[in-house]
């Protein structure tokens, strides 16, 4: 497909495997069924123990004070009050077993419970029809979501593992968990969530990983 292209001009083929990556994003998005459920798992099948992945080690993982953490809420919503831990748990809770897949190749089952990002959107008076969530972390990280992956019934802000708080090192206090996705589009250490039709991209999205990433 490239060999039109003058190699030695790294502007051009970027220029073309860019458009390539938006054309896959449109491909998947159009093949992406919000009814279809990603495969669930028993518990004995969970993977112990669940590893760790970010973009920097364990030693680094961000200090979160869970006394005075709240989630902001911005964009194209109509209640923009933040959310405390608590307020969070007492909305409607789902819990799935259900499989991580990592773009470098390994995958692990685990077990996370949250809030349906779904009812979530609905409490904050999200505007649906819009085309984007953001997330934004503790950590630095950033990534989002297409809509309609965002209202999917298994995408869940997460807020325990195996039936506990999440630990740090899976995301604490809050992590988003979308089992229809590559990994990288899981965020951890969630302190904003924002509805917007601007693409905002991701961190591992921004550096050319395909942004739609589905499975």
């Amino acid at each position: 497909m490239l060999t039109g292209c003058n190699l030695q001009d790294g502007d051009q083929v970027d220029k073309v495997l860019w458009a390539m990556s938006r054309w896959n994003d449109r491909v998947q998005a159009w093949l992406f069924s919000g009814h279809k459920l990603a495969p669930t798992f028993t518990s004995a099948q969970i993977t112990t123990p669940f590893p760790f992945n970010a973009f920097y080690g364990q030693d680094d993982i961000p200090e979160v004070d869970l006394a005075s953490y709240s989630l902001a809420v911005s964009g194209r919503v109509t209640d923009k009050a933040p959310w405390t831990l608590e307020s969070l748990r007492k909305l409607p809770q789902r819990s799935d077993i259900t499989r991580l897949i990592c773009v470098e190749g390994w995958s692990a089952i685990g077990q996370w419970g949250g809030v349906p990002l779904k009812t979530f959107l609905e409490h904050i008076g999200a505007d649906t029809t819009a085309k984007f969530v953001g997330f934004k972390c503790a950590d630095r990280y950033y990534s989002s979501l297409d809509m309609p992956t965002a209202l999917h019934p298994q995408t869940l802000l997460a807020l325990d593992y195996a039936d506990v708080a999440l630990p740090p090192e899976y995301g604490y206090p809050l992590r988003v968990r979308v089992p229809t996705k590559l990994g990288f589009k899981n965020p951890k250490h969630v302190v904003e969530i924002f509805v917007s039709n601007d693409n905002p991209g991701g961190y591992w999205e921004d550096q050319g990983y395909n942004w739609f990433s589905g499975i």
